[in-house]
């Protein structure tokens, strides 16, 4: 799938806020499971209003037709405890930190028509935390692992998928993957490498930004408006100059690893855009949505801007609708193909154009690859169309 990573914080003030949402703090050290936090009744209407990345109502969805309770299989569960754990603590950072300033980690979503609170979301990534980090730290079994344990401690909602553009699909999530790409680049532009990722000038606090960025297309930054002799010369940075394909990859996968010339690396994860929509449908090369990249030192999934988003994990992230189903939401996968069932356990710390909205789908981070054939090699095990849970503490 060619993915586009949203990071603009002013479009997400815009969005409507779920009735009866609330924040909670994190535990000042692991617990075997959290205080419950209680909210006061309110009627939920069974109707859901799904909105886009600037907060805008595109269609109502009854939301009772899309979740029923349905414990898991009896099938151990597969994940990466340690890098599960990074990014679930990263992620509860994320909502103790930005509660107040990014409406994203208010939002309740359409799971608020089931009865769950944010608090219940919170408390959820609580006790996922302390567990395992109880489990790793006496080096025993994961119990998160445990089908068993599972339904035992959580509420197990089956998400069933609502696609407007395919009613046929009625049981089974859309699951694609994304990933990280190696490319070889150079710090000067050459003959070979010769299409730059360009970084914006830092934000001024308390002063207005500078939006001259937004009035340009991405065709007319290949073109040369940054470089000598272009009309903007001087008012970004090139980061990195690459081939036309590793920048094209670089703003699918939000993400890229670049091996320069002179023997170093760095990656380098995308920071603002042009405001231009991503059109389902049109070709990636023909897309006028561009994206100006910052060096980071992981990486990166969901945050209102660069420097304070997620670190992510292949093989444990998701990237989904955090507008609608919601950031933090800690899902199980059940590839129901080739016999036994195999399940999957990780959570939504990632978002993107595709998802502005979607009710049918999730992206799986797949891993790094040195080049398009190992990815899909890796690609090819991983399943395109899964039954998908939410897991949310009794």
């Amino acid at each position: 799938m060619r993915f586009y990573w949203l990071s603009a914080a002013s479009r997400l003030s815009l969005m409507f806020l779920a009735v009866g949402c609330q924040a909670a703090t994190v535990p000042s050290a692991p617990v075997e499971a959290s205080a419950t936090v209680t909210t006061s009744p309110v009627a939920v209407s069974p109707l859901y209003t799904v909105l886009d990345e600037f907060g805008q109502p595109q269609f109502q969805v009854d939301g009772r037709n899309l979740f029923r309770d349905r414990p898991l299989p009896a099938h151990r569960i597969s994940t990466a405890p340690m890098k599960l754990l990074q990014v679930l603590r990263s992620t509860r950072q994320y909502f103790q930190d930005f509660r107040e300033t990014d409406p994203i980690t208010q939002r309740e979503g359409i799971l608020a028509i089931q009865g769950v609170t944010l608090p219940q979301v919170l408390d959820t990534l609580d006790f996922m935390i302390a567990t395992l980090t109880e489990d790793i730290s006496r080096k025993r079994p994961i119990r998160l692992q445990d089908p068993a344990f599972i339904n035992r401690h959580f509420r197990v909602i089956q998400w069933l998928p609502h696609n407007p553009r395919n009613p046929h699909q009625t049981k089974e999530l859309r699951l694609t993957n994304y990933a990280v790409f190696t490319h070889r680049g150079s710090r000067t532009r050459t003959e070979t490498y010769n299409t730059a990722l360009y970084a914006l000038p830092p934000r001024v606090p308390d002063q207005p930004e500078d939006l001259f960025y937004k009035q340009l297309t991405k065709q007319q930054v290949l073109e040369g408006i940054f470089e000598p002799g272009g009309s903007l010369y001087g008012r970004v940075k090139p980061l990195a100059y690459l081939t036309r394909r590793g920048l094209e990859d670089a703003l699918m996968q939000g993400t890229i690893l670049v091996q320069f010339t002179d023997g170093t690396e760095a990656f380098f994860n995308v920071d603002r855009n042009n405001d231009i929509p991503f059109v389902k449908g049109v070709d990636p090369y023909e897309q006028r949505r561009y994206w100006y990249f910052r060096e980071v030192p992981f990486l990166k999934g969901y945050g209102s801007t660069i420097e304070n988003k997620i670190n992510t994990q292949p093989e444990v992230t998701f990237a989904g609708d955090v507008w609608n189903i919601g950031l933090g939401r800690v899902i199980v996968v059940e590839d129901t193909q080739g016999g036994q069932p195999k399940l999957r356990l990780g959570v939504i710390a990632d978002t993107g154009g595709a998802f502005m909205p979607n009710l049918y789908q999730l992206d799986f981070l797949a891993g790094i690859f040195p080049d398009r054939a190992t990815y899909q090699a890796a690609a090819r095990r991983i399943p395109n169309y899964v039954r998908a849970y939410i897991l949310i503490k009794k």
